[in-house]
């Protein structure tokens, strides 16, 4: 198992969070960008960059996304394509997306792209909270641990 992060929108509190996870379990764990990130100094951390444009980060990951690892991001079509992958999605909030839930988001997020193309104010997320950093790094500790004899160490 490796760790991929969807790093362009992934808040720096739950960067934090992987960075001490990869380091701890000695996990393989690649972020990739279209703007440079910074990254500790870790045989288990690497970043890549890529080209600006429309989901080329996500077809960055896709592409080169093994069965069973790990991708962490809040982008829904993405999260859907690593499930049809045999890969696991964890939004930074702390949610593993399943079979079911991704169906669920999906038709949501239709929704909402068709209200806002009619021209309705829907919002934006809700800030994170400290509840949800627990929360991520409560189940990505849970995944990690359940993985522990797949993942990939150097």
């Amino acid at each position: 198992m490796k760790i991929w992060v969807d790093a362009d929108a992934c808040p720096v509190v739950i960067k934090k969070i992987l960075f001490r996870a990869a380091e701890r379990m000695r996990v393989e764990m690649t972020l990739v960008a279209n703007r440079p990130i910074c990254v500790p100094p870790s045989p288990y951390i690497r970043f890549m960059q890529v080209p600006s444009g429309f989901d080329v980060a996500d077809n960055e990951i896709i592409l080169r996304l093994d069965a069973c690892d790990l991708v962490i991001t809040g982008d829904i079509p993405l999260a859907a394509e690593v499930l049809e992958k045999n890969g696991f999605a964890l939004n930074p909030r702390g949610e593993l997306y399943t079979e079911a839930s991704i169906r669920a988001r999906l038709n949501m997020r239709d929704f909402m792209d068709t209200l806002r193309a009619s021209g309705i104010q829907t919002g934006g997320p809700a800030a994170m909270t400290q509840s949800d950093q627990k929360n991520f790094a409560d189940n990505l500790d849970k995944l990690l641990t359940k993985h522990a004899s797949h993942l990939t160490k150097e």
